[in-house]
C-alpha cells in the first residue's frame, strides 16, 4: 500500500527538529508531507487541513508545537484520523511546557504524545509505522529488520 502522513509544525524554526524523522519515513517508504500551519497564527486553515486530511489521503497526523503546543488538540478537534503530538523545545524547562499541553488532552480527543524534540519526531515515523504496519506486510518486515538492528535504520 501507499501511505501518506503530514507532519504539521507551528513554526517555520521547528522544520529541523521534523526533518529528523524523514530518514526514517524513507526507510518504512512511508510519503511524508511536511507542512507549516500554526494553531494560533492561522486556525481556519489548520481546521481546514485537518477536517479534510482522511478525504485528501492522510493516513496519520503528526503535529509538532513548542510551548502552548496547542497544534495537535486543534487538529485532533476536527479529525477522526490518528494524532500524533511531538512536543518541541523551547519555553519553560526546554519543552515541559509542552510536553504537558501536549500530554493533557480531554476525554475522548486523543493525541498520543511522543518524548520532547528530536527523539519524539523520530518516534512519531517509527509509530507510524508500527500502525501502519497492522495491514501492510513490507513495513512489517521494515520493523523486523529494524527492530533486528537494533532499532536503527543503518546496515
Amino acid at each position: 500500500m501507499n501511505y501518506k502522513v503530514a507532519f504539521l509544525i507551528g513554526s517555520e524554526s521547528d522544520r529541523k527538529i521534523a526533518e529528523t524523522s524523514m530518514d526514517y519515513f524513507k526507510y518504512f517508504n512511508i510519503k511524508l508531507d511536511l507542512l507549516v500551519m500554526s494553531a494560533h497564527r492561522n486556525p481556519k486553515e489548520v481546521s481546514e487541513f485537518s477536517s479534510n486530511a482522511r478525504d485528501n489521503g492522510y493516513s496519520i497526523l503528526i503535529c509538532g508545537a513548542g510551548m502552548a503546543a496547542h497544534l495537535g488538540g486543534a487538529v485532533k478537534a476536527n479529525t477522526t484520523l490518528p494524532v500524533i503530538g511531538v512536543p518541541l523545545p523551547g519555553g519553560m524547562m526546554d519543552g515541559l511546557d509542552s510536553l504537558l499541553s501536549t500530554v493533557q488532552m480531554p476525554k475522548g480527543v486523543p493525541v498520543a504524545t511522543m518524548s520532547v524534540g528530536k527523539s519524539g519526531a523520530i518516534n512519531s515515523a517509527i509509530f507510524c509505522a508500527e500502525v501502519l504496519s497492522l495491514n501492510d506486510e513490507e513495513i512489517l518486515s521494515k520493523l523486523d529488520m529494524f527492530k533486528s538492528n537494533g532499532a536503527t535504520i543503518s546496515a
